[in-house]
């Protein structure tokens, strides 16, 4: 369900055939290593815990045998390598939640709202996302069953399929660049140990020297509360997309009863 994105990780990168026998338990099994309780679900959930954790960067086979106890060699028994593990990592966190009311209880523009909402919240959860290119994603069964959720509440906008998933990747789109924004910014304030408030403030002077040169009338004219914290930017943002889809599906219906 994820647009194609620039990262410092590449989806299906790895070995594919041996990806999708993992993601689909169709082939076979490890054979038993000397770590009891060792599970490729565990290897899975670890390395979910150290890239959400400390990210991406520091996600190797070694580090997570050191997580959960054990020889690198005995992981290789579940698993081929990393690049096979981040497909496994991507798909246990697109898992769709089982709770229906999750997509909204009203129509498609209710589900896709919802969307974008827990779309959000996921990059917030695993930042981690946002360093991965997902243009060519190994498909599993979180993903899938996500991508069958969503359809089956939007389906009714009556759309042609691919306009179906254009509305999906068009959700999902903005919402990546409104989290890479907000983490981008959260990213700064620790590694600068100025908060948002004191950057801007360190700035002031300078900008208030600007606005009374004349030469930005317009800037110099806008609502103190303009830059505020106080308004929803993505809120808005999400809500002007339903809007131009909602006018797009009025369109499309009234067509279809004029003919």
């Amino acid at each position: 369900m994820s647009s194609g994105r620039g990262g410092t990780e590449t989806s299906g990168s790895g070995d594919i055939t041996r990806t999708l026998d993992l993601l689909w338990d169709t082939g076979p099994r490890p054979s038993r290593g000397p770590k009891p309780g060792l599970t490729l679900d565990r290897i899975v959930e670890t390395a979910v815990e150290v890239a959400d954790r400390d990210g991406l960067a520091a996600l190797s086979m070694r580090r997570i045998a050191t997580e959960l106890g054990t020889g690198t060699m005995s992981l290789y028994r579940y698993v081929p390598g990393k690049s096979e593990l981040l497909d496994l990592m991507l798909d246990r966190v697109q898992r769709p939640s089982e709770d229906p009311a999750d997509l909204g209880d009203g129509g498609w523009r209710a589900a896709l709202e919802a969307l974008g909402r827990a779309t959000l919240a996921l990059y917030r959860r695993h930042p981690w996302l946002l360093e991965v290119n997902q243009s060519r994603p190994v498909l599993g069964p979180g993903a899938l069953d996500g991508m069958e959720k969503v359809l089956t509440r939007i389906k009714p906008m009556g759309l042609s399929d691919p306009e179906l998933l254009s509305a999906i990747i068009m959700v999902d789109g903005y919402v990546v660049g409104a989290a890479r924004t907000q983490l981008y910014q959260e990213q700064a304030e620790r590694s600068s140990g100025l908060t948002d408030a004191q950057f801007w403030e360190a700035q002031r002077p300078v900008l208030e020297q600007a606005m009374l040169s004349g030469r930005y009338p317009v800037l110099a004219g806008l609502s103190e509360d303009t830059f505020g914290s106080g308004f929803d930017h993505f809120e808005f943002g999400l809500q002007r997309i339903l809007d131009g889809l909602e006018v797009f599906v009025a369109g499309r219906n009234a067509g279809r009863q004029d003919g």
